[in-house]
């Protein structure tokens, strides 16, 4: 058995107890939450580029990186920038949201998901989830908003704080996919677009599709806790080449193409992925399917060993999609919320790094001004998620 160092009630130790050797039935401590996975084929791509002195926002494998992410997204369009923040950011700007604006965000999400959306002076709007797959709630979406808002000459508009609420946002948590058509019906009925933040979720199938696929913009992320990572960097998918110029443009400062002039037409960003980065991306993506069967495998290995342990179960795919389980989550039973701190303490105190899901972010500090419905939902999860170690590498630890 593993013990902790730390006094707690006999229940909540056999419980800690339980949980921590379940994990390590899994993995060997030490593990760390998710890690990078390189092999030896990784060299030859980076080495080419810097023989070729072309390392910056132009060259040969930033055009490959995106013309590979195209094919394997299913796509006409993938615009390779520097992180997935900057691809959230543009997928805001060319749906078309502007200062002054609301911007649907999940609750429960990574604090970048809200972030871009404060940098084009818009507001966050929070909205509840559902826990099977810790995405959107449609049907509490649409009640919220038929309560909520009103359409006038074709926009959206709230109407307890006047402003114009511009675009959906969904982010697939630990790569699991959301109902995207039930949310995808109701952006349709309130003449809202959507967008994808499948950062975690290269990988990931929603009824067939992509992750970041199925609204008017998909964004990726490669940063490196990802499957697959070019250090920093990330994508903006879409399927509609007048949103994938508008895109490419802004990311390359707005400049107007030209031999040797420097001519912008408008406030741009220089958020075009350098081409060392991009050298690498393409040699990650040449191990994408492994790295893709070891991740399940893990996850698999995760749900064996929690299968008939009272209390605590594995958060798994919905039934509708395939997930490249990015982060392994753990779900504590409701009664036992109040143990989630011994359990996160058990755990890395064996040496084992574990996380909870992120705080709701409309109770953090920074956006406790923005309108938000009642999120009783990811209120209660975020009691009750734990993240457990998911590198890919673990994978061969498993049965």
């Amino acid at each position: 058995m593993v013990e902790t160092s730390r006094a707690l009630a006999p229940t909540t130790k056999v419980f800690v107890e339980t949980i921590v050797n379940s994990v390590c039935t899994v993995v060997n401590a030490p593990a760390v939450l998710h890690e990078p996975t390189f092999d030896a084929n990784c060299w030859a791509p980076v080495k080419d580029c810097l023989d070729s002195g072309w390392v910056s926002s132009v060259g040969s494998y930033v055009d490959g990186f995106e013309q590979r992410l195209s094919a394997f997204t299913g796509v006409p369009q993938a615009i390779a920038v520097v992180n997935g923040t900057a691809a959230l950011h543009l997928a805001y700007r060319i749906v078309g949201v502007k200062a002054g604006d609301e911007v649907i965000v999940p609750s429960l999400t990574f604090v970048a998901t809200a972030n871009a959306v404060a940098y084009l002076g818009a507001i966050p709007h929070f909205v509840d989830c559902e826990p099977s797959s810790i995405g959107i709630d449609a049907n509490a979406m649409r009640q919220y908003l038929s309560d909520i808002s009103e359409i006038r000459q074709g926009r959206l508009f709230n109407c307890v704080t006047g402003r114009r609420i511009a675009a959906v946002v969904v982010t697939h948590v630990f790569g699991h996919s959301p109902d995207l058509n039930a949310i995808l019906s109701v952006c349709n009925e309130f003449n809202l677009p959507l967008i994808e933040d499948a950062a975690g979720a290269i990988g990931s199938f929603y009824k067939g599709q992509h992750a970041g696929t199925v609204g008017h913009v998909g964004v990726l992320s490669f940063n490196g806790n990802k499957v697959i990572t070019t250090g920093g960097g990330g994508a903006l998918l879409t399927r509609d080449p007048h949103l994938a110029a508008r895109a490419k443009h802004l990311s390359t400062t707005a400049k107007i193409p030209h031999k040797w002039e420097y001519c912008h037409d408008e406030i741009g960003y220089n958020y075009r992925l350098p081409n060392l980065n991009a050298a690498l991306g393409c040699a990650q993506l040449d191990t994408l399917d492994d790295l893709l069967l070891r991740k399940r495998s893990l996850a698999n290995a995760y749900v064996a060993a929690f299968t008939n342990i009272e209390g605590v179960g594995v958060l798994t795919e919905p039934s509708d999609s395939q997930s490249n389980y990015w982060l392994n989550a753990l779900v504590l039973a409701p009664q036992k919320a109040t143990e989630r701190d011994a359990v996160l303490a058990g755990l890395n105190d064996a040496g084992v790094m574990s996380r909870p899901i992120w705080h709701p972010l409309n109770a953090l500090p920074v956006f406790s001004h923005c309108p938000s419905m009642q999120t009783p939902v990811a209120k209660d999860l975020y009691n009750r998620v734990i993240n457990v170690p998911s590198s890919p590498s673990l994978a061969k630890l498993c049965p």
